[in-house]
């Protein structure tokens, strides 16, 4: 078993009877801790934390975050009137998107933050909205990310303002006469404090163009372990770092900048299980595989097949014997593997696991986030797996 289940066999027993597989399982208590722990993030001038609800819009996450005081970083504007119905005051959301929202001018209006990611979302709101206060992504040079494809700072990332084009931004703030209030980096997934204290360095350095602002905006992508072999944030260790830059900040230029974080992942990752039954075992021969099949997959659960990224799973059964088994899901696609190797979803990798017998039950860890709304929906036509909160 690992360490993130919260679940006995008899629970999973009674929710599988009760609700039917698959089916996702959340801990409020876990959640609770998760935000706490990023709500104790020492800053030397306040901090403000924002839910990244991409990660995962569930009500009944939204409504538990809310009332620890904890506001949202939205991903468009979609997002943004998601949070506005479940209860958020706009101004404690921060509308950060590729996409311009298509309900912009209205959610400034209402008092949500905009936060311009190109040089065109800037011009757009700064037509609108001339004389104003400006918020404004900097894409700084620097990433981290087990792959390219959580990478989002960096010559390969599409997201915010290429920090060379910063004398743009100067036009284009006396153009409409705009202070920028707000600066926000994102260098992507990562647990090592040495790369967030140079992005704090980098990201610094990049705010002096800003005079006026008050607010550095380090994003989120804190790294959770969900397998043994994976080293998570240490939010106390990275805290300490970036409270001790901001302090040297504010020493040597006297501007006690407050700082914001929008944690997704780490928040809501390893606070989930998802309960499937083995449908299937077969097998390619004694020089081959033998495959579990579950009665889940891509269109639950996407990251394995997406990213390649490894999550705990465990066979409930009564056996001590172990056996080497591929992993994979009920969808007809190649692609619905959930032992991949670490970060090539291409490849196969067996797990040693309890010997399974079909309509066992199976535990996979680790699907808090990025899950049950980042999956392929409908593919094949299956339903989706439903959802369950637990105190």
């Amino acid at each position: 078993m690992f360490s993130t289940n919260f679940l006995s066999n008899d629970q999973v027993n009674l929710l599988a009877k009760q609700y039917g597989t698959p089916l996702f399982v959340y801990s409020r208590e876990k959640l609770t801790e998760q935000a706490k722990a990023m709500l104790d993030m020492p800053a030397p001038y306040g901090v403000q934390i924002y839910y990244a609800m991409k990660a995962n819009p569930n009500l009944e996450i939204l409504h538990v975050l809310k009332e620890l005081g904890v506001g949202i970083d939205a991903s468009s504007g979609y997002e943004a009137e998601q949070a506005i119905a479940a209860g958020f005051e706009p101004a404690k959301i921060v509308l950060t998107s590729q996409q311009l929202a298509h309900n912009l001018a209205e959610l400034v209006k209402l008092g949500v933050h905009f936060n311009a990611t190109s040089l065109r979302q800037l011009e757009i709101y700064g037509k609108s909205f001339p004389g104003s206060e400006a918020s404004i992504r900097i894409n700084p040079g620097i990433g981290s990310g087990h792959s390219v494809k959580v990478n989002v700072g960096g010559p390969t990332s599409s997201f915010g303002i290429w920090h060379e084009y910063i004398p743009q931004v100067h036009e284009l703030l006396k153009k409409y006469n705009l202070t920028v209030k707000r600066m926000h980096t994102h260098i992507g997934s990562g647990s090592d404090p040495q790369v967030w204290q140079e992005a704090a360095r980098i990201s610094l350095e990049l705010i002096k163009n800003f005079p006026d602002a008050e607010i550095i905006n380090l994003g989120g992508g804190f790294k959770i372990a969900r397998v043994p072999e994976e080293h998570g944030a240490d939010m106390s260790e990275i805290g300490k770092i970036i409270s001790r830059e901001l302090t040297h900040f504010a020493e040597t230029t006297g501007r006690q900048l407050k700082l914001e974080l929008e944690p997704g992942h780490f928040m809501v990752g390893n606070i989930a299980l998802l309960i499937a039954r083995i449908d299937d075992i077969t097998d390619t021969g004694p020089e081959g595989y033998t495959f579990i099949k579950l009665n889940t997959g891509m269109n639950d659960f996407m990251r394995p097949a997406m990213y390649g990224s490894q999550h705990p799973i465990a066979v409930l059964s009564d056996s001590s014997e172990k056996h080497d088994y591929v992993v994979v899901g009920h969808n007809c696609e190649s692609a619905d593997l959930l032992t991949p190797a670490p970060g090539d979803p291409e490849v196969l990798m067996p797990r040693t696991l309890n010997k399974a017998e079909i309509d066992d039950f199976v535990l996979i860890g680790g699907v808090g986030g990025y899950s049950a709304t980042m999956s392929a929906t409908d593919y094949n036509g299956f339903p989706s797996a439903k959802e369950v909160f637990i105190d």
